[in-house]
């Protein structure tokens, strides 16, 4: 058996070609300083940039609320005023004393005769007197209370009139007033018809006249 391996003359001589190729280009970019534009580039490439976050503006500030109105007390209700409607009384008739006086001087003047005092006014003669009769009720005993009135309880003002004659004596009687009560009466009658009475005067003589007598009913 033959072990032995053929070889390709051809192909070895292409890739020696390759390999030479390679080199030179590579020797022709380090003495053209193409290997320093080939750093540059990929130092520029991978160059990065720090970008600082940008910060969003701040809001904008919120204007502060408005103040509350002022709260003004409404004015006063306008209330008119009460005319006074002043009457002024009407222009009276005023004698007024003026006097011209005239400047003093050394002349003695006279004094004015003085007017004789007026008569004395005649006194007329005064009406004619009169007194009232008058009644002595202590020449009389007090009128005494009936049993029945007493018992009953009636009490009451009589007023009896009395004609006294010229010579105090009782012409007549009559009542003026009654109590209420028909015995009370007639006892104020009786009891107070016998008292001494005087007669009215007028002018100095006496005379007859109507003397009214009242006379209080009370329970003692």
């Amino acid at each position: 058996m033959n072990f032995s391996h053929e070889k390709n003359p051809g192909k070895n001589l292409t890739g020696i070609t390759i390999v030479i190729v390679l080199h030179l280009i590579v020797a022709y970019g380090i003495v053209t300083g193409l290997g320093k534009k080939m750093i540059t580039k990929m130092t520029e490439a991978v160059e990065t940039k720090i970008i600082e976050d940008v910060k969003p503006p701040p809001p904008p500030e919120t204007p502060p609320p408005p103040p509350p109105p002022e709260m003004k007390a409404p004015p006063p209700p306008f209330i008119p005023p009460v005319e006074v409607q002043v009457q002024t009384p009407p222009p009276q008739n005023v004698i007024q004393n003026t006097t011209q006086a005239k400047p003093p001087t050394n002349e003695i003047v006279k004094a004015p005769p003085v007017p004789n005092a007026p008569p004395a006014p005649v006194a007329k003669p005064a009406g004619p007197a009169r007194t009232p009769a008058v009644a002595d009720f202590n020449s009389c005993a007090k009128p005494e209370y009936p049993k029945s009135s007493q018992r009953n309880e009636e009490t009451g003002k009589s007023v009896i009139s009395f004609m006294i004659g010229v010579d105090g004596s009782v012409k007549a009687s009559k009542i003026t007033q009654s109590s209420g009560f028909r015995d009370l009466d007639k006892a104020a009658l009786v009891a107070l018809g016998k008292c001494r009475f005087k007669p009215a005067i007028e002018n100095g003589q006496p005379v007859e006249s109507w003397l009214p007598v009242e006379y209080v009913w009370q329970l003692d």
